[in-house]
């Protein structure tokens, strides 16, 4: 048992992963482009001036969807703030923990869907995106939770807006 809970931590450490902008080298995967783009202001603008910022996130969490079905470890170490938690059913992991994992291939992402999006900005450099997300994903062939009420709470440091924080609920399913 204690050994499915291990792989099954590692699963969920794994899949909870997210996107965000960064300076990349030129031969940087076309979603890591894209976040580049995005990541121009140097302070974040007042809250009242920002009209798209919460489709910039939303657009990020899917980007980092992107990224962790193809095992882009190098967009991970971009997205993530280097005191980024995540919490899974093992408890908290570090950023790390998140990049090795992405990194390893133990994970086959065949498919997902993410949706249901909520955006709440808390000031002009703490957001949160909130979304239900639902994939068919084994890692070391352990299915892992799905569906999940998602939560990611994003910062502006340097320059750019970043991962802090990820967490999700698993949905009960009905039979």
């Amino acid at each position: 048992m204690h050994s499915h809970t291990v792989r099954t931590s590692l699963s969920i450490v794994v899949f909870l992963i997210y996107a965000l902008f960064g300076i990349l080298p030129a031969n940087t995967s076309r979603a890591m482009q894209t976040l580049k783009l995005a990541s121009t202001p140097r302070n974040p603008p007042p809250v009242d001036k920002v009209q798209d910022l919460p489709q910039q996130i939303e657009q990020l969490e899917k980007l980092s969807w992107v990224a962790w079905q193809n095992h882009d470890a190098d967009f991970f170490k971009q997205f993530l703030s280097a005191d980024h938690v995540e919490v899974g059913v093992g408890g908290p992991t570090t950023k790390d923990a998140v990049v090795a994992g992405v990194g390893s291939g133990i994970c086959t992402v065949r498919s997902y869907a993410i949706d249901h999006f909520t955006f709440t900005q808390f000031s002009a450099t703490t957001a949160v995106l909130t979304y239900r997300a639902q994939q068919d994903t084994l890692c070391n062939g352990v299915a892992v939770p799905s569906p999940v009420w998602a939560t990611s709470v994003y910062v502006f440091r340097d320059n750019r807006w970043m991962n802090a924080v990820y967490a999700h609920t698993t949905i009960p399913t009905t039979k």
